[in-house]
């Protein structure tokens, strides 16, 4: 087993806050980890499940300027897909989204290459603004949302901020629209199988605004690896059980904590 490449529980409790802190311009996408685990699974998802990982409601010229943001530090490419969204998206492990801002104000989602969602559906969220992406996130709207829309309007072209989010699932599965079959899988499991089952599930996630058209772009990176990977020393032990523990009542129900409770003391107590 590698050892994951982030570890944010590290860091406290999960939370609602933003938390997006500038990087460089060159990090935007970082280095790979995921291409060898993730890339073939998630182009022949693309390729097999088009309509529902792929929504675009831009010209072509803004899909390219994103395309060429994305892979710029990319060597040349010869393979052929629909869109240059999807070409750039095909490169890297990152799902790509983009964000328009309307004559109203609001931030909307209106293209996404999204191939490892967690836990929802590009079809329900396609041309929805900010807010509607957040629902029903306990808190979030409106003044998460508004302050989230504020950073947004602030940022300039070069900038990049990065965020990261985690959770627990059962299984390595990183296509997951849906919660359903983890939470089935979770419930199935034994308390002697915790280990072999749980997963720590990282979204890294970067915000930066294209120059030429002023859109968002978005992009989503999963890492998954075994839960017993992610707490292989004592000190990774003691700060996710203090950062589960320490997760807002309300926050960790939207996550679907609940369902892994079990599963989760089962593992922390094989640990200790």
């Amino acid at each position: 087993m590698r050892d994951p490449p982030y570890l944010p529980f590290l860091d406290g409790p999960a939370s609602l806050a933003p938390g997006l802190k500038p990087i460089p311009t060159e990090s935007l996408i970082a280095p790979d980890t995921e291409a060898e685990a993730w890339l073939p699974e998630k182009r022949q998802i693309m390729r097999e499940r088009r309509a529902e990982v792929f929504f675009a409601n831009l010209p072509d010229a803004a899909l390219a300027e994103a395309s060429a943001l994305v892979t710029g530090h990319l060597p040349p490419s010869e393979e052929d897909w629909p869109t240059m969204l999807e070409a750039a998206a095909a490169r890297v492990s990152d799902d790509l989204c983009l964000l328009q801002r309307g004559a109203d104000g609001l931030w909307r989602l209106e293209a996404a290459s999204l191939v490892a969602p967690t836990f929802w559906r590009l079809s329900e969220k396609a041309g929805q603004p900010l807010g509607g992406l957040h629902d029903p996130v306990p808190g979030a709207n409106p003044g998460l949302v508004s302050r989230i829309a504020r950073m947004f309007d602030a940022l300039r072209p070069g900038q990049v901020l990065e965020r990261f989010n985690w959770t627990v699932q059962a299984g390595s599965d990183r296509f997951t629209p849906s919660a359903a079959p983890l939470k089935g899988l979770a419930a199935a499991t034994p308390e002697a199988d915790a280990l072999d089952v749980l997963h720590l599930r990282v979204e890294r996630q970067t915000v930066s605004k294209l120059p030429a058209s002023g859109l968002l772009l978005f992009t989503i990176r999963i890492a998954v690896d075994p839960l017993r990977a992610a707490l292989s020393t004592p000190g990774r032990v003691k700060a996710f059980q203090a950062s589960w523990d320490g997760t807002d009542p309300g926050l960790a129900e939207y996550k679907g904590w609940p369902v892994y409770e079990r599963l989760v003391r089962a593992a922390l107590g094989h640990l200790s």
